[in-house]
């Protein structure tokens, strides 16, 4: 789905052709990142015998490869930057293979470039009818994807453009809240946190600690119906980029999480969680039954720990592993408690069964209207960019409240309690448009987490394990 104005589209026109850099998430058309596949298509992806590997991220993954040669600043560029890239295209065979003086160059970056295997030169230089060049003239990275923003909100021009859109942000939101409540079969406590969820962000790091993620573990979701699949359709049509996550024990035992360096063809492989910031990845674990994870399948399962909790990938480099820093938004959809770590989990309860979820959610999808829609997802994209703060007045409401909550029950109230009730009272107070937590902001939070507890309570009473 293009999403661009007509402007927007002519001005974009020279990126159109470059497709994605081997190396870099590349978003060639600024439109959403989508990628819908099923366990099959995953794994058939494994097998596929092509003399050149595109390298791409994401299996089943089909769309144009391209090489991207920058001649200044190369250095600038980070692993899963998302880059918006004018150049020249060129496909003339004779340029695949570097010339005298580029190995020259080369070699002086690094002298080991000039003791090419084969298997380096296979390749680091495919033929450009399958594997385009494209030489940089100019280079930005991007702030966000979403075509129907500005592209950068920081500048004076986008002023105007966020404060008319902050000033109708009211019923937006309450749309929103009640499509999301329909599409969650009527549950509307979800659907709050939902929404909270997608807003969330990684907006500093305090040493190791990323601040500001916000994993969901949705449980109770059915799981001998299409619900979850049908919820990440939903999901891809309100982020610009998405990808679902089978979570089989044949996926998770074959599938490449980590990328890694294959030191024969001196490259970086990629690996499915090497994803652009801000990426929606739905984890479907209603899809897990009982079987063995085996030791790929084991550190699969690790990789996928360490993205939810710190919110970075360990590469593999065989003799050492090296940090990449994420921000990636994980959503956990399982039946019972999901067996991953999550900063908040909510219990389905569904107030509407529908005999067919196929059509129900294909017929609440299309009485949205095209401008209603883009609205939904201005606002998602928008409202991960304010600035937010608490004031000394309230921080000290906040102090004297949690110590009244302690009084009244000592043994339940927790010092982690309190950094929930902050997460949600940020996001909270985000989600309708208000940069500083106030009061009524911090009692509303109080009052949605003590429903959630309480739903998870009567879980635990209908089934012992649930917590």
């Amino acid at each position: 789905m293009d999403l661009r104005p007509n402007k927007q589209k002519e001005q974009h026109a020279g990126a159109r052709q470059a497709g994605r850099g081997v190396g870099l998430q590349w978003c060639g058309e600024t439109k959403r990142l989508e990628t819908e596949a099923s366990t099959g298509q995953q794994l058939n992806f494994l097998h596929l015998s092509s003399p050149f590997d595109l390298n791409f991220p994401l299996p089943g993954e089909t769309g144009p490869a391209c090489l991207v040669k920058v001649y200044e600043d190369w250095d600038c560029f980070k692993v899963n930057d998302v880059v918006e890239l004018y150049g020249v295209l060129s496909v003339e065979p004779v340029l695949s293979v570097p010339s005298h003086d580029e190995r020259e160059t080369s070699s002086l970056l690094d002298p080991m470039e000039c003791t090419d295997t084969s298997e380096e030169q296979r390749v680091h230089s495919p033929p450009a009818s399958l594997v385009p060049r494209i030489h940089v003239v100019l280079a930005q990275k991007l702030q966000h994807i979403n075509p129907l923003l500005p592209a950068c909100l920081n500048k004076e021009e986008s002023k105007s453009f966020v404060s008319d859109f902050m000033s109708e942000l009211s019923p937006v939101r309450a749309e929103l809240l009640g499509f999301l409540t329909h599409a969650l079969l009527g549950d509307g406590l979800a659907a709050e946190y939902l929404i909270l969820h997608l807003i969330s962000t990684v907006y500093t790091r305090r040493d190791v600690l990323p601040l500001g993620k916000f994993t969901l573990n949705l449980s109770g979701c059915p799981r001998s119906s299409t619900f979850t699949e049908h919820l990440y359709r939903i999901i891809q049509h309100l982020v610009p980029a998405a990808f679902r996550l089978q979570m089989t024990i044949e996926n998770m035992n074959h599938l490449k999480f980590v990328p890694h360096k294959d030191y024969a063809a001196n490259r970086l492989v990629s690996g499915l969680l090497q994803l652009p910031s801000s990426t929606s990845l739905v984890i479907d674990e209603t899809l897990l039954e009982q079987g063995q994870l085996d030791t790929p399948g084991v550190h699969n399962v690790a990789a996928l720990s360490n993205l939810i909790t710190w919110q970075k990938v360990d590469y593999d480099f065989s003799y050492h592993r090296m940090e990449f820093p994420c921000n990636v938004n994980v959503l956990i959809t399982s039946e019972g408690r999901s067996l991953l770590p999550a900063d908040c989990q909510l219990h389905l309860q569904p107030q509407i069964i529908p005999p067919n979820m196929e059509e129900y959610m294909n017929s609440l999808l299309s009485a949205v209207l095209p401008s209603v829609l883009s609205k939904f997802r201005i606002y998602l994209t928008l409202l991960r960019f304010l600035d937010y703060s608490i004031s000394d007045e309230i921080t000290k409401a906040v102090e004297d409240d949690f110590v009244e909550m302690r009084k009244n029950d000592p043994q339940s109230v927790t010092a982690d309690d309190l950094h929930q009730l902050l997460i949600v009272a940020r996001f909270l107070s985000l989600s309708a448009g208000q940069t500083t937590l106030s009061r009524e902001r911090w009692l509303r939070a109080k009052h949605l987490e003590s429903l959630r507890r309480t739903r998870l309570q009567q879980q635990k009473c209908v089934n012992g394990n649930e917590l």
